[in-house]
């Protein structure tokens, strides 16, 4: 059973996600854009800091997810593409107006200003950046997400959800929906359909992976893939979402609102440090355990850890674990789901 073929003769990558987890994993990946067409497909729900203040102000759809895409894909190999790189990632500390803003969001409203939509700004940006594949948004559509909770409480906007105060750290998520309709961007789906291997990134549970297949139409694409479905496996609990939560129930919750389980979990083996655990143990955060994952589901076990150098262990800790991106993108490839002309061998 073939996949469809790309132009340029590749078989395609899909990576669906959001946030600095798909920001690793794209890094990871771009290095192999020689031999595999990548395809992003990003959440279009944030709603926080810089992103928040540019989808407030210019009534626009948020560019955080599409800027972190677009620049772990931009080409770096030379002087010119590593300044570019940099200047799509610097952020303003002071300025009245602009301290917190990021130049890479200010850039992309502008350009959807001048080109007259988000999408055409996000391809002239690609272009400009010399990016390793394509980056598109899972929607068009201006949404936000609506978290109910196991007390009954309802929480509006994804930086509301993601940063819930320190009270509700150990509440539950029941359901999670969009402000209103909001149908999958048709690029996005043209990209799932011709995928050689679909790729879930590791990344905030209600925040950055169950969005992106929230769209109308895109748990019906993944249920009618041929693609195998990849899904990366979290490293830490995230407070407020997925405290208490093992493997296989992160697994079974996307699976509710994807439509079906993935074929493959590919998660961390090894221990984690204690000097980089403790202040996550602090917080009352724990390491996602390798527990009560769905019959059906093959897991695949490897060491994914980023490890940090001893100066970089002086910086502040509290995000230092987290997955290596070319640890990840190397496991990734050599599952073996496909062969170099893109036949499924799952």
């Amino acid at each position: 059973m073939n996949s469809e073929r790309t132009c340029s003769g590749k078989p395609r990558l899909v990576v669906m996600g959001g946030g600095t987890g798909t920001h690793m994993l794209l890094r990871g990946l771009c290095r192999y854009g020689d031999r595999y067409d990548i395809v992003a497909i990003v959440s279009m729900a944030d709603s926080g800091g810089s992103t928040g203040r540019l989808r407030d102000e210019f009534g626009q759809l948020p560019v955080g997810d599409v800027r972190n895409a677009l620049t772990a894909l931009a080409m770096t190999e030379d002087t010119r593409g590593q300044l570019l790189r940099d200047l799509f990632l610097y952020r303003f500390s002071k300025g009245e107006g602009l301290s917190g803003h990021n130049f890479g969001n200010l850039f992309l409203t502008a350009l959807t200003d001048i080109l007259g939509s988000e999408a055409a700004a996000i391809a002239a940006t690609g272009h400009l950046l010399r990016i390793a594949g394509t980056v598109v948004p899972v929607t068009t559509s201006s949404v936000h997400l609506e978290a109910t909770y196991d007390d009954g409480v309802v929480v509006r906007g994804e930086a509301q959800i993601d940063n819930p105060p320190p009270a509700r750290h150990q509440n539950r998520i029941r359901t999670l929906t969009l402000s209103g309709p909001a149908p999958a961007y048709t690029e996005a789906l043209t990209a799932i359909r011709g995928a050689a291997l679909i790729v879930i990134s590791p990344g905030d549970l209600y925040t950055s992976l169950i969005p992106v297949v929230l769209p109308e139409g895109i748990a019906a694409a993944l249920g009618a893939t041929v693609a195998p479905v990849v899904a990366v496996g979290n490293l830490m609990s995230r407070p407020g979402q997925t405290v208490g939560m093992n493997a296989g129930d992160h697994v079974r919750e996307w699976s509710r609102y994807a439509g079906r389980l993935p074929d493959v979990l590919l998660v961390h083996e090894g221990e984690i440090p204690e000097i980089l655990l403790a202040p996550y143990v602090a917080e009352r955060e724990h390491p996602i355990l390798l527990q009560g994952v769905p019959a059906g589901v093959r897991v695949v076990t490897t060491d994914l850890l980023w490890r940090p150098t001893p100066v970089e262990l002086t910086l502040p800790q509290k995000h230092l674990v987290r997955h290596d991106s070319d640890k990840v993108a190397a496991a990734l490839l050599s599952l073996n789901l496909l062969s170099e002309d893109g036949r499924l061998l799952y």
